[in-house]
C-alpha cells in the first residue's frame, strides 16, 4: 500500500514540475521581441539568353553496321583483340549448362560439360593456335531451325 501511495505521490509531483516549466516556457516567448523582418524587393531572375546558332555540341557517334556474325564474335572477344582465346569462350557458356540441366539435378557435370565445349573450340580452331580468328569462330554458329508459323494465312 505504501509503494502505491509513494509512486502517486511521485507522479503527482513529476506532473507538477513539467506544468511549471511548461508554463514558464510559454511565458518567455511572449516576453521575447518579435523578430525584425526586413522588407526588400523581390529581385527578378535573369533568364540566360543565347543564340542556339551559336551553340555547337559534340558529333554525334558513328554507328557501325556489324554483321550479325560480327556482333556473336565480339560478345566472346572480351578484351577486343579481335581473337577468342580458350578462357573467353568458356567464361560465356554457364548459362548454356544451366540450360544443358534440364531437371536440375546436376548429373552433368562442368567437367563433361567443359570437355564438350573445349572439343568444339578445337574442332573450330584450325590452324591450331590456341585462338579463333574472325572466321574460325564463325564455324560454331548454331544451326538455325526452320520455324513454322502457327497459322496458315
Amino acid at each position: 500500500m505504501n509503494k502505491i501511495f509513494l509512486g502517486a505521490v511521485i507522479a503527482l509531483l513529476l506532473a507538477s514540475i513539467g506544468l511549471f516549466w511548461w508554463q514558464g516556457r510559454a511565458q518567455v516567448e511572449e516576453a521575447a521581441p518579435p523578430p525584425v523582418v526586413v522588407e526588400t524587393e523581390p529581385a527578378e531572375p535573369e533568364i540566360p539568353v543565347a543564340d542556339p546558332g551559336d551553340l555547337t555540341g559534340p558529333a554525334p557517334p558513328e554507328a557501325t553496321e556489324l554483321s550479325r556474325e560480327e556482333r556473336r564474335f565480339f560478345r566472346y572477344d572480351r578484351n577486343r583483340d579481335r581473337k577468342i582465346s580458350r578462357n573467353e569462350m568458356l567464361s560465356t557458356r554457364s548459362d548454356a549448362f544451366r540450360k544443358l540441366d534440364k531437371d536440375g539435378n546436376n548429373l552433368l557435370t562442368f567437367e563433361e560439360w567443359a570437355v564438350a565445349t573445349a572439343t568444339r573450340f578445337d574442332n573450330a580452331d584450325a590452324n591450331g593456335d590456341e585462338e579463333l580468328t574472325p572466321q574460325e569462330f564463325a564455324t560454331t554458329r548454331p544451326k538455325r531451325s526452320k520455324r513454322r508459323s502457327a497459322c496458315k494465312c
